[in-house]
Formats: structure tokens, sequence, C-alpha cells
């Protein structure tokens, strides 16, 4: 059964947390270099997200598109870096049976005429990534922490340009007010309309500035505007600086009442972005199985 037969089934399923800090907690400079300087940390992190109860595990590869190495001055190589990460997640997924997402995200650069970039060189920057992550053999793609619907649209394009994967978009939100919006303005209507009338095979919200309680309102903006399942990968409460460090507080039992609430509001894949560990993700696999 592949992972949309398994959605239509009705499952709940639960995918992992926050990847970074993990690394960080192991000594390691957070990012996908890991994934060529430290596969062992970051096999380290899958296996405990898998043994605490994730359905679907996500490449350690969020920001290893071309453009970002390019513009970034990233000192790796760009098919190394995919196939490896996709290859360490595929061989902890085969644990359990899970599924393993490619991660695609934003490229740190701006469209025209905010930026330099034009659509067609984000798209064909998006698709060499796709291509490299599908041979490694992932099961899916996950489009996420992305601030612009238009750089979400190229990056939507360019995986269907080049596979017949399922594609999964997840938009990061600032705000709930004015229809929940982005950074650059986008609507959680807009999103929800254009993301699903150009082929995205789920809609998701994960990262920025809203709570898991905020974000299942937004999953009720989703609801009353594409009939797509719902991912909800919400931070561990709202970020707070705290001397020069970003942090994210929320306990445990307080996130999984809002992992509830979006379970509530229409969201059949859930999970966690910063802040979140194993122990989050075993309290909301916990909270799965008892919604059943």
């Amino acid at each position: 059964m592949n992972m949309m037969d398994v959605i239509n089934s009705g499952k709940i399923l639960v995918f992992d947390g926050a990847m970074g800090t993990q690394l960080a907690e192991q000594d390691v400079e957070m990012g996908g270099q890991n994934n060529i300087l430290n596969p062992d940390k970051v096999r380290t992190v899958h296996d405990k997200y898998l043994k605490n109860g994730s359905d679907v595990i996500i490449t350690n590869t969020l920001t290893m598109n071309p453009v970002y190495i390019k513009e970034h001055g990233v000192d790796i190589d760009f098919e190394k870096v995919n196939l490896a990460g996709a290859k360490i997640a595929k061989e902890a997924a085969a644990k359990t049976g899970a599924f393993v997402a490619g991660d695609i995200s934003s490229t740190g650069c701006m469209l025209e005429p905010f930026g330099l970039f034009t659509k067609q060189q984000f798209i064909e920057g998006y698709e060499k990534q796709a291509m490299v992550l599908e041979k490694g053999g992932v099961d899916l793609f996950l489009i996420e922490t992305i601030m612009d619907l238009n750089e979400a649209m190229c990056a939507l394009k360019a995986c269907k340009n080049v596979s017949k994967l399922p594609v999964f978009v997840s938009i990061t939100f600032t705000t709930l007010t004015n229809g929940g919006r982005t950074i650059m303005g986008n609507s959680a209507e807009d999103c929800a309309k254009q993301l699903t009338d150009n082929g995205a095979d789920a809609l998701g919200a994960n990262c920025g500035d809203l709570d898991p309680f905020e974000m299942a309102e937004l999953i009720k903006i989703y609801k009353d505007n594409s009939p797509l399942p719902f991912l909800a990968q919400p931070n561990a409460g709202k970020p707070k600086l705290v001397g020069n460090k970003t942090v994210f507080d929320m306990p445990v039992e307080r996130f999984k009442e809002g992992i509830q609430k979006c379970i509530d509001a229409g969201a059949s894949l859930i999970g966690g972005c910063c802040g979140t560990s194993p122990e989050y993700i075993m309290a909301i696999a916990k909270l799965v199985k008892r919604n059943f």
C-alpha cells in the first residue's frame, strides 16, 4: 500500500519533529552537510523518532537545493548530500516500514521583482533536487518552511514536472489575522486554492509564529478551501528570544492538546517543527492511538 492509499483509508499518520536541534544536541552544526560529515548522527535522530512512533520521517535536506547551496556558499556537493540524506532515511525507515519524505525548502533567495531570480531558475533548481531525492528512494516530496506562495508554486511545479511521487506543500505563516498570512502577505485561502488547483497532494503548515492552537484555526481555513489531506507541524509554541537564542518552551502536554485541536480541525498528518523532540512525537503518537 502506498502512502496516498494509507491516507485515503482514514489513518492519521505521525511525522517526525525537529532535526536541527536534535543534531545540535549531539554537538554538531545543524544542516544537511551532516549527511556526509556525520551520517551516524543523522541516523540517530531518525532512529529516535521512529522508536517514538513516527510513521513518516523527513530527510535532512531542508535547504540542499542547488540555488541555496550556490548563493549561500555551502561547501558541499549537491547530488552527494541529497543522495546521502535519502539513503540514511531509507535505511532507518526500513526497520519499521515507515515512509520517507524528501525534504525540499526555500532557496533563501527572492524572486523578481523583489530579488534577482526568475521563476524558471527556481523551477530548474528544484527539479534537480527532486530528481536526486527520487533517485535516493524517497516515497514523497515534502515542500516545507516556505513563506512565499510563488516560490512554493515553483517547487510544486518542479516536482510535478519530473516525478509522479506525491507532493505535499507546507507553508509557513507569521500571523492568523486577516485570514492567516505569510511574511509575504499570502493568505491561507489563496495558498489552499492555488496549491490545490496546481496539483498538490496534501496541504500543510509548519514552523512560523503560530502555536499549535492557532495552527488548528489555520487548518479550518484550509478545509473551507480545499478537499486535500492536511498536514500540521507546529513549533513547540511561539518563538521567544532569550538572550541571543530563540527558544520554544511549550510543554509536551500542552503541545499535545494543540495537536488534538489540529486533528479535530481536519488534519490527518501531524508532526512537529522547531523545538519538538522525540518526546513530543511519542506524545502525539499515543494521542493518535487513543483517537482510534
